[in-house]
Order: structure tokens, then sequence, then C-alpha cells
């Protein structure tokens, strides 16, 4: 990110509203203007999550599970969809998770909130695996990544 992202991203938003729109609705920007070149890089291979390793050693997060989410984000589940923010909460977050091999982030925060949903239902080894393997493809394809 550059310098003083948050006041880009302000100034950005106030002044295009086709952009306002798909930061609302995805949460992300194809055409990210905070984001370095190394930084779209590591973002579209998704090498900028490595670090969670960490996290996941730790036992902050686990290495499959919903994706965490900032307060904001987590402010806006709980005012629009509460019960699917619950399901969230109920699970450590993880590394890779459900919505990240559905279709990244071409998915709406919305369809996001339902695979989290429907991956804690159907929370099982098998399903955890499962995603493992298939984070691998998308990962290297760089596909669905902005």
């Amino acid at each position: 990110m550059v310098e003083q992202a948050d006041e880009i991203l302000e100034k950005l938003l106030a002044g295009d509203p086709a952009a306002r729109r798909e930061y609302e609705q995805y949460w992300k920007l194809k055409k990210d203007p905070r984001v370095t070149l190394i930084g779209k890089f590591l973002r579209r291979y998704s090498l900028d999550e490595l670090p969670q390793i960490f996290n996941v050693l730790r036992g902050d997060m686990s290495l499959v599970g919903p994706r965490p989410r900032s307060i904001k984000e987590m402010e806006l589940f709980d005012s629009v969809m509460p019960e699917l923010n619950e399901a969230y909460k109920s699970v450590k977050p993880g590394l890779t998770g459900l919505w990240q091999v559905s279709g990244r982030n071409r998915l709406t925060l919305k369809e996001k909130a339902e695979l989290d949903a429907r991956y804690v239902k159907d929370l099982s080894m098998r399903g955890d695996l499962a995603i493992i393997l298939a984070t691998v493809p998308v990962m290297l394809s760089g596909d669905g990544a902005f």
C-alpha cells in the first residue's frame, strides 16, 4: 500500500460513483490506486497471505476457515446480515477458505458471507482437505484476484 492509503481511498470514492459502487459491493477495487506494483503481484498470487502462517502456528487462526474480517466489515455484517455473521464468529478465521476457491474477489460480500456460513455448517476434515487442495491451483493461477 502507498502512504496515506485511507485518504486516497476516501477521495476516490467521493469523486467516482462507479468506484464507490464497486467498493461497496466487493470491498475491493480492481484498479486500486493504493496498491503498489509489487503489492499487485503479491496480492495476485496470494503471497501477501504467507506471513499469516505464523498466526496459524500460534493458534490465532486455522489453516482453513472464513477469512478474517476488518472491524468495519464486522459492523456491516452485524447490521445487514447478523445470522451470517454469527456463523462466522463461531470458528477461528482461516488462511484459506471456501470463498477463496469459489471465485475469490469476483464474489460480492453477501456471497462471501453465505459461503462462510456454509463452510461452518458443513465443517469437516474432508471439506478442509478439499479446500486446501483447491487453494494451490487458485493461488498459482491468480484467478479471481484483484
